[in-house]
């Protein structure tokens, strides 16, 4: 296999993910947020999903579907995200088929992705959209769900998670403002008295 490859399902296929970061100007954002899975086997929780090891993984125990939720503690642009598998190593724990949902809690979530994975082995990433204005996503919770196995299997590995922003999505308003190009939008009445400059 090359080092990336695009496949026809909305996801793209690369061996390591960062030149892909670079290339894209993506930064990691998963540190500000908060983490936590459906299920898991003792042993293998949700910290093996953040680890940065690719011979470790998150093991669900339980009936489908299985549900990783990211949290973030305000509402954040999200360009993309990156999932490790490996079917030669997990054969009937590989996902076959996976929801990606966003919403502001677990009562509204909605799905944007209904993605099919054959046999994939590597970083999975997949770009975000928010449809049908086809918009960047902006949210306060992702939800992956696992919704079926390969081989029909019960339980899955999943073995790294990323959640990218861009550089300029989440700076390029600030940034204007502290060049003199654009002077803050104010909302309330209280802080209307700061939006000139005598």
């Amino acid at each position: 296999m090359a080092d990336s490859s695009m496949i026809d399902h909305g996801y793209t296929v690369v061996r390591d993910i960062a030149p892909l970061m670079a290339k894209e100007d993506l930064k990691e954002i998963a540190l500000q947020a908060v983490w936590s899975v459906s299920t898991n086997k003792p042993g293998y929780g949700v910290g093996l999903l953040r680890d940065n090891k690719s011979d470790t993984y998150w093991q669900s125990d339980g009936f489908q579907p299985h549900m990783v939720n990211i949290q973030f503690r305000k509402k954040t642009t999200i360009h993309s995200l990156a999932i490790y598998v490996d079917y030669k190593s997990d054969e009937s724990y590989t996902p076959s088929k996976i929801s990606i949902r966003i919403g502001s809690d677990f009562n509204d979530l909605r799905e944007i992705e209904k993605l099919p994975l054959n046999e994939p082995s590597g970083w999975l990433w997949f770009k975000l959209h928010d449809r049908p204005q086809s918009r960047p996503v902006r949210t306060f919770m992702i939800q992956i769900a696992i919704l079926q196995n390969h081989q029909n299997g019960r339980d899955t590995h999943l073995r790294q998670i990323k959640i990218f922003s861009t550089e300029h999505e989440e700076t390029r308003a600030l940034n204007k403002i502290l060049r003199g190009q654009t002077l803050p939008h104010f909302q309330s009445v209280a802080a209307s008295q700061f939006c000139t400059i005598r």
